[in-house]
């Protein structure tokens, strides 16, 4: 703490996933390994892509970036909550502690929007076919990526920002494993109705948005199947969008849940268990949904293996 006209909070605790000691170690081991599984998988899937022309097209050019920033994403947190496991201090410095907050939401948000890029890809691919490699030439397919960044950047900076106009007076405890901005904000000693305004609208932004152009994509998807005469082409189509559509919705429907209610209806424990489907699962699911199903990429990893 530092002294002055009061006491100004300099570090926060994090109680972490849960507070029974039984617990911990087992959940320690269960969330190492869902780590590891994770940087594996996203590692794999990068050098896969890159070592394999064949895997130089737009669809796996945004794979590529998914992967990417899930595995800096699910790094954000999961180390420093592996050791709040194990450790008796689970201490995060302020400025620690916003740094976290900051690069949590720029991953969060470009992912948003990778993904709503992708959405697009299928659209053109089974919609306009003929048309996908005008439509989705590289210079297309960089600036959607640029977009997402830049999306993801200005709504880590507006949250953050916001985060740091707030003071934090004696209580600096926060019930959580990371700095999410929903415990941070019952700890403030200050007003946070600008923040809760903020991070309605931003992440109202942010969640509408690409829902709205995902949900488009798939409704124009589904009437150009629905005209394909081959039942077997039908079937084809529809799995290749399956495994989209359910990563989409447990992203977007978890992020909904913990950031679209007023702040008096959210309960902890919801909001924890909540978290951890677009933490640590989301990131989990992605190469396995994703890659494992798909035959190019089944086939540029037995040939990457047999080279080496």
């Amino acid at each position: 703490m530092a002294s002055g006209n009061g006491s100004f909070v300099t570090e926060f605790i994090l109680l972490g996933l849960t507070d029974q000691p039984d617990l911990q170690l087992p959940l320690f081991f269960l969330f190492l390994v869902m780590y590891m599984v994770t940087v594996m998988g996203n590692l794999g899937l990068i050098i896969l892509v890159v070592l394999n022309s064949h895997l130089h097209t737009p669809m796996y050019f945004f794979l590529f970036n998914l992967s990417f920033i899930d595995l800096c994403y699910s790094s954000v947190f999961t180390p420093k909550m592996l050791i709040n496991f194990i450790s008796k201090n689970n201490i995060i410095s302020l400025m620690g502690c916003m740094t976290q907050l900051y690069f949590f939401c720029f991953f969060a948000i470009s992912e948003c929007y990778v993904l709503t890029s992708m959405a697009c890809d299928r659209y053109v691919a089974i919609c306009n076919p003929l048309l996908y490699n005008i439509a989705m030439s590289p210079k297309v397919c960089s600036s959607l990526m640029l977009a997402s960044y830049l999306m993801a950047f200005s709504g880590a900076t507006a949250h953050t920002g916001c985060m740091l106009r707030l003071t934090f007076c004696d209580a600096n405890t926060i019930n959580h494993y990371f700095c999410d901005i929903p415990p941070l904000l019952q700890l403030s000693c200050t007003s946070t109705y600008v923040n809760e305004l903020e991070v309605f609208i931003v992440v109202g932004i942010n969640i509408i948005v690409p829902s709205l152009t995902i949900s488009v994509s798939y409704g124009l998807i589904l009437s150009s199947i629905l005209h394909i005469s081959s039942r077997k082409g039908r079937f084809k189509a529809f799995s290749t969008c399956s495994s989209h559509i359910i990563a989409v919705s447990l992203f977007f429907g978890s992020v909904a849940f913990m950031y679209l209610r007023p702040s008096s209806a959210q309960s902890v424990d919801e909001g924890k268990i909540s978290s951890v489907f677009y933490t640590n699962i989301v990131p989990l699911l992605n190469p396995l949904i994703y890659s494992l199903r798909n035959k190019d990429v089944k086939r540029a990893l037995r040939k990457t293996l047999g080279r080496i």
